[in-house]
């Protein structure tokens, strides 16, 4: 298994190209899952347009938090029973874990909550390490199948908790504990421990990996997806608004960072035109982006944690309607750096 550390001034890991699924044929793009919550129902819903184009592949997913989640959920559908399948997959996901979410108390029960969490670590308010999430992939998911089939590749972020550094799982060695430390935040639940190394959320890292995806992927187009609100009030003065805002800041920041990474070595590929490695492909990439604050624009009003399910609903018909716009408007139209990614502070 091999280790990532940050974009900057790392090396590139040698990535071991998977067979992809005989299904995958026609348009082929990659995708990059952004995490943030409950705010992945969004992802659902651009997931589950996509999914009902029969002329669309997916070669390469990269996520964090709940964009790993998306992921694995939407690949064990593929191996179940095709794009059907992993629509009904997605559907069920996301059904249970409303349905098996904590009851909302109303705002001062939030408050209190968040409040409690900056006073007490997850080790002591939930010191048996209750995590329904398990329990919801143990259903979802197959991963001995996915491990053994992979409808295309993967790669899941999670971060070091002693380094900092992002460490990217594959397909052919996924695990669900690996889904867990993708999705972990340290406040909230325990630290995953895989091979003697604890991780917590991929997001304070790679929110979604992009460099890697792109040296993994043979599609010439790349689709970010990103949940996490970018506009914030210009002072919060609450705490769950300030938590909410650093919350933003932290894991677009991660993203942005990434992303005019990837947009200088794009810049910088000229020359490696007619290359087939690394150079050729971010040469001819395609890079797209949808936001899901453009399609739900009160979204930096609502909680990630918020797992109602008209809420996810209705996230769900925005994704889709996002999708739908991409679809049908330029879909082969592309920018080398998508300034619709916006300064976040």
């Amino acid at each position: 298994m091999h280790g990532h550390a940050s974009p900057r001034g790392r090396r590139l890991a040698k990535v071991s190209r998977t067979p992809v699924a005989d299904n995958q044929k026609g348009r082929r793009i990659c995708l990059a899952l952004q995490g943030g919550g409950s705010f992945g129902a969004f992802t659902w819903g651009v997931l589950d347009r996509l999914l009902e184009e029969d002329d669309l592949a997916i070669d390469t997913v990269s996520g964090a938090g709940a964009g790993s989640v998306n992921a694995v959920v939407m690949a064990a559908g593929l191996i179940a029973g095709g794009k059907p399948e992993a629509r009904r997959c997605l559907d069920r996901f996301w059904k249970r874990s409303s349905e098996t979410a904590p009851p909302d108390f109303g705002p001062a029960a939030t408050v209190f909550t968040d409040m409690t969490s900056r006073w007490m670590s997850p080790y002591q308010s939930n010191p048996f390490n209750h995590d329904v999430l398990s329990k919801l992939l143990a259903k979802a998911v197959d991963f001995e199948a996915l491990r053994s089939r992979p409808p295309f590749k993967l790669l899941v972020a999670a971060t070091s908790v002693t380094n900092g550094t992002t460490r990217i799982f594959r397909e052919t060695e996924l695990a669900r504990e690996m889904v867990l430390a993708s999705t972990c935040l340290p406040m909230k639940a325990h630290a995953i421990e895989i091979a003697g190394t604890r991780y917590w959320d991929g997001g304070y890292s790679a929110n979604p990996p992009l460099i890697p995806l792109v040296e993994a992927s043979e599609a010439s187009e790349l689709l970010v997806v990103q949940i996490m609100p970018t506009r914030g009030h210009e002072q919060p003065r609450t705490a769950p608004d300030i938590v909410r805002r650093l919350e933003q800041v932290t894991f677009n920041g991660v993203l942005q960072r990434e992303m005019a990474t990837l947009g200088t070595m794009m810049e910088l590929s000229a020359k490696a035109a007619d290359e087939p490695g690394l150079g050729g492909r971010l040469h001819r990439l395609r890079l797209h982006h949808l936001s899901a604050e453009d399609h739900y624009p009160s979204l930096n009003d609502e909680s990630t944690t918020d797992l109602d399910w008209r809420f996810l609903l209705r996230l769900r018909s925005a994704g889709r309607a996002a999708a739908e716009t991409w679809l049908v408007g330029k879909p082969r139209d592309c920018v080398r750096h998508d300034a619709s990614l916006r300064s976040v502070g």
